[in-house]
C-alpha cells in the first residue's frame, strides 16, 4: 500500500484536524486544582513550615526531616536497627529523641535516656525498677536532672525499644523527653507536704504531662519547650528559667478578681540565652492553667522561627513581636480574654529556703518529715536508688521526690523514725546532710557523656568542692553551676557563681585545654538575675583559685552576716570584684 495520500484524502483530514482544534477550543477548561490545606494533627505545624517556604525562606534540616517523617511514625524502623544492633544517622537520632533516646557519640558509643516524671515524684518501686533498667540495658548509674528527671546512660542500640518499653511497664515513659518536644513538666518539691505552700502542683502538673502526651499535635514545635508550676512552698521550682512558669501568688482585696490564690503567669524564659521569663501581667485560676498553656504553646507552634536553630526559642518570637501581640495571639487560641492583674496587687511569694532540700525538714503534716539527700551532682548509682527506694518504702510514705538541684526528697518520714532513715542512708554511701558549698552544687553531664560539652562538668564541679571546703568555711548559702556549653542545661546565669565551659586554645604543638569563663550574681526566685561576666578563659587548674578568692573576699568585706554572696557582687563593678578576688 502507497504512504501517499490522494488529493481528496488530504482535505479530508485537513477538514477533520481543523474541527478537532475548534472543538477542543469550544471546550470549558478545567478549573485549576487549589493546593489541599495539610490536615490532621501535624496540619499547624505543616502549614507554619509552608509559610516559611513561600516566603523564600530555607528550613532547619531537622523540620525537613519531620516533614519527611514523622518520629512517632518510624518506631518500625528504631526497632529494625535495635534488632541489627545498629546506631542511627543524623535524621534518625534526631528522632529517636521523641522517644527519649539520645545517640551521644562520640563522648560514648550509647544512647542516654531521659524519662518523663511530671513533678518530679515517682514511687518506691519505680525507682527500683529504674535502677533495674541502669543495670539490665545501662551502666548501672543514674543522673538526676536540672529539671527533676532522670537519665540513664551507655544503652546499646540493641536494646533501645527493650528500654523504652520497659520504663512504660513501670508506668513511667520517655516519650516526648527530646528534640522539639514540651520536655518533662516540673512543679514544686513539697508539693502537697510543706507548711507554706499556696497550691499543690501535683494534680497540675500531672493534668499537663496528659494533656501532652495524648495530643500529637503538641509535637514537633519549633524547638524544645519547659513549663513548670511553683506552689509557693520552701524549696524553689526555678519556674523563671522555663518557656511558660505558672507562680502560685495570692492576689489582695480590690483587683477586680476574686481575692485569695492564683497563678501569674511568666513566659520566655531561656537561660542559656540570658534571659529570664517576663511577668506579663497574666494570672489564671489552677483549673484554667492547662488551656492558657495549650494556647500559648499553639501561637508558638504558628509563629516559631523553623530557619534559624539559635533562635527558635519562645523568647524570640517575644523579642520580635512584642509581649501584647503574642497576647493578644493567646486570647485568639483561648476564644476568651486574659484575666490582667496589676503587680501592686500580689502579695510577694513566700521566701525560698536554700538549704531546705538538704536534710530534715517538719512537713505540714504533723508529726512527718522530708529529709533531703545530697546526691554527688546527681549521681547514683543502681544498689543506691534500690536501697534509697527500700528506705522510702519503709520510713516514708514511699514517694521519692526529686528536685530541680539534682537531689532527691524521701517525705512522710515520721518523728520516731528520722534516726533510723538517716542510718540506712548514710549506709548507702549517701548523706541527708551537706555543707553550704556541697549543697549547692550543679553540674550537667559535661565532656564524659556530651558531645557538645568542652569541659568534664562533674568532675571538676567535685574537685572544686574538696578544695574550697578543705581551704574555707562558709556560713552562708553559695550556689556553684558548671555547665559544659552555651545550652546551659545546668543553668549557670542563675548560680551565685556560675561557670561555662571553654575550650582554651594552646600553642601550635599544644591541645586545647579545657577551662571556663566565670560568671558571678546569678540568682532566682525573688532574686531572680542573670550573673555578669567576670573572667574569660580560665583554665581549669585556676579556677578553684578564682572562686576561693571570690568567697574569701565576700566573708571579709560583706555588710554583715545576712548580706547574700549576690548583694555582696552587686555592690562591685566587675573590675573591683576581680581585684578584691586577687588581693585574698
Amino acid at each position: 500500500m502507497s504512504g501517499d495520500f490522494t488529493s481528496d484524502q488530504k482535505r479530508y483530514l485537513e477538514g477533520f484536524v481543523a474541527g478537532a482544534e475548534a472543538m477542543r477550543g469550544a471546550r470549558p477548561t478545567a478549573p485549576a486544582v487549589a493546593p489541599q490545606a495539610p490536615m490532621g494533627p501535624d496540619a499547624a505545624h505543616f502549614a507554619a513550615q509552608d509559610a516559611l517556604i513561600a516566603a523564600g525562606k530555607k528550613l532547619a534540616d531537622q523540620e525537613k526531616w519531620k516533614r519527611a517523617e514523622h518520629p512517632f511514625d518510624a518506631y518500625g524502623r528504631l526497632k529494625a536497627q535495635a534488632r541489627a544492633g545498629a546506631f542511627p544517622k543524623p535524621d534518625d537520632n534526631f528522632r529517636w529523641r521523641y522517644f527519649g533516646l539520645f545517640y551521644v557519640a562520640p563522648t560514648q558509643s550509647s544512647y542516654m535516656m531521659r524519662l518523663r516524671i511530671p513533678n518530679g515524684i515517682l514511687t518506691h518501686a519505680q525507682l527500683s525498677g529504674v535502677a533495674d533498667l541502669a543495670e539490665r540495658y545501662g551502666g548501672g548509674y543514674a543522673h538526676v536532672t536540672t529539671r527533676a528527671n532522670i537519665q540513664l546512660r551507655e544503652i546499646a542500640p540493641a536494646d533501645a525499644t527493650a528500654i523504652v518499653e520497659a520504663v512504660q511497664d513501670l508506668g513511667l515513659c520517655s516519650r516526648g523527653s527530646g528534640a522539639d518536644n514540651i520536655r518533662n513538666v516540673t512543679g514544686g518539691a513539697t508539693a502537697g507536704i510543706d507548711p507554706q505552700e499556696l497550691c499543690d502542683t501535683r494534680a497540675l502538673a500531672r493534668e499537663w504531662h496528659f494533656h501532652v502526651l495524648n495530643d500529637r499535635s503538641l509535637t514537633g514545635l519549633p524547638r524544645k519547650f519547659n513549663v513548670a508550676f511553683d506552689g509557693g512552698g520552701r524549696i524553689a521550682t526555678l519556674e523563671e528559667t522555663n518557656d511558660i512558669g505558672f507562680q502560685a501568688v495570692r492576689v489582695g482585696e480590690g483587683a477586680g478578681v476574686e481575692p485569695g490564690a492564683w497563678f501569674r503567669v511568666v513566659i520566655g524564659g531561656v537561660t542559656g540565652h540570658r534571659d529570664l521569663a517576663r511577668d506579663v501581667g497574666v494570672v489564671c485560676r489552677p483549673d484554667e492553667c492547662t488551656a492558657v498553656a495549650d494556647a500559648i504553646v499553639r501561637v508558638f507552634i504558628d509563629s516559631g522561627d523553623r530557619t534559624d536553630r539559635a533562635k527558635a526559642r519562645l523568647k524570640y518570637v517575644l523579642d520580635g513581636w512584642g509581649v501584647e501581640k503574642y497576647l493578644a495571639a493567646v486570647e485568639a487560641k483561648l476564644g476568651r480574654p486574659l484575666t490582667r492583674v496589676a503587680a501592686t496587687a500580689i502579695a510577694p511569694r513566700p521566701a525560698v529556703d536554700r538549704a531546705a532540700h538538704i536534710g530534715v525538714h517538719a512537713q505540714a503534716q504533723a508529726g512527718l518529715n522530708w529529709i533531703g539527700l545530697a546526691l554527688p551532682v546527681g549521681r547514683m548509682t543502681a544498689n543506691q536508688m534500690r536501697g534509697v527506694a527500700a528506705i522510702a518504702r519503709d520510713f516514708g510514705d514511699g514517694d521519692l521526690r526529686l528536685t530541680v538541684w539534682q537531689n532527691l526528697l524521701i517525705s512522710g518520714v515520721a518523728d520516731d523514725r528520722i534516726e533510723a532513715a538517716k542510718a540506712a542512708i548514710e549506709a548507702l554511701g549517701l548523706d541527708w546532710r551537706a555543707n553550704p558549698l556541697r549543697a549547692g552544687l550543679v553540674a550537667c553531664t559535661g565532656a564524659t557523656g556530651c558531645k557538645f560539652a568542652a569541659a568534664h562538668t562533674k568532675e571538676h564541679a567535685l574537685d572544686i568542692a574538696a578544695r574550697l571546703e578543705a581551704r574555707l568555711l562558709l556560713d552562708a548559702p553559695i550556689n556553684i553551676h558548671l555547665t559544659g556549653c552555651h545550652h546551659s542545661c545546668a543553668q549557670h546565669y542563675i548560680g551565685d557563681i556560675g561557670l561555662m565551659a571553654v575550650k582554651i586554645a594552646g600553642s601550635e604543638d599544644e591541645e586545647a585545654i579545657e577551662g571556663y569563663t566565670i560568671a558571678v550574681g546569678g540568682g532566682f526566685a525573688e532574686r531572680a538575675r542573670i550573673g555578669r561576666e567576670l573572667w574569660r578563659e580560665v583554665p581549669f587548674a585556676a579556677c578553684a583559685g578564682k572562686i576561693e578568692g571570690l568567697l574569701r573576699a565576700y566573708l571579709a568585706t560583706r555588710s554583715g552576716p545576712d548580706e547574700s554572696f549576690q548583694a555582696f557582687a552587686d555592690r562591685h563593678e566587675p573590675e573591683s570584684l576581680k581585684a578584691l578576688a586577687e588581693a585574698q
